[in-house]
């Protein structure tokens, strides 16, 4: 419902980190899924599911992986035994993947930036097959650019042509925010020359850039970040950071305008 409900997130994150043995293996993906969605912090809470994960994953669905990797992805949790775990326990089960479930492994995957190219090249293979929509096309471009700068010399199975796949994440964008202008026009008053809404060659989109310099300034509003327990944003989400991270290899110097602190 989107609620933030701060106190009952806090509340439940306490209670549930002792009766996690009475879980199965839904309760333990929806958990973390609905954490990672309202965008509370809860590391503890996270680190107690992956450990909690790892010794019942043959009883995982196929949505129960994705939700799980899912949301350590969103919410930005280093989890890289679970992933290396769900990795091996689901590889030989991607045909009970819908599509998705794919689209959702595969970003969560490339998000923590995983190394692991065979999951994603048979993850991707098996999206092939598929029919699509423009969101699942959407996650899968950024997957595609993510193995493109870690592996240049190597191929990965063609989800559909970057063409389409860049044409898909561009129409899953949103509009540009009220701050977002509010910022743009300070930078104009000071002199700052960009373009404003700019887009990279790889179709990522840059909130105020000067192409030519490869600086950029990007706005971040509160769905960027996780809260911790009073409800302060404390640090980006998975989301955020993997962005940026393809912004950086891609040799751009971007500056961070927290919201809170415009």
């Amino acid at each position: 419902a989107r609620v933030e409900a701060r106190d009952l997130f806090n509340a439940i994150a306490d209670a549930a980190q002792s009766s996690l043995s009475s879980f199965n293996s839904q309760d333990l993906a929806n958990t973390a899924w609905a954490f990672a969605t309202v965008g509370v912090e809860a590391s503890d809470l996270f680190n107690a599911i992956a450990d909690a994960a790892r010794s019942r994953l043959g009883d995982f669905s196929a949505q129960d992986f994705a939700n799980t990797t899912w949301a350590f992805a969103s919410a930005d949790i280093e989890a890289h035994a679970l992933f290396n775990a769900i990795a091996n326990a689901s590889r030989p089960r991607l045909s009970e993947f819908n599509c998705q479930d794919l689209a959702n492994t595969a970003w969560a995957f490339a998000c923590v930036g995983s190394k692991d190219f065979q999951f994603l090249s048979e993850l991707m293979g098996a999206a092939a097959t598929r029919s699509l929509t423009d969101s699942h096309l959407s996650q899968f471009y950024v997957v595609s650019l993510h193995c493109r700068l870690e592996w240049p010399t190597l191929s990965f199975p063609e989800v559909e042509s970057q063409q389409t796949l860049q044409g898909a994440y561009q129409s899953c964008e949103a509009a540009p925010s009220q701050l977002q202008r509010n910022v743009a026009a300070a930078l104009d008053r000071i002199g700052w020359t960009h373009v404003f809404e700019h887009r990279t060659a790889e179709g990522l989109s840059l909130d105020m850039a000067q192409p030519n310099e490869r600086r950029a300034v990007e706005v971040d509003g509160p769905f960027h970040y996780v809260k911790d327990a009073e409800g302060r944003c404390v640090t980006e989400n998975g989301s955020t950071r993997f962005k940026s991270r393809l912004l950086r290899r891609l040799g751009w110097d971007v500056v961070h305008v927290p919201f809170f602190e415009w």
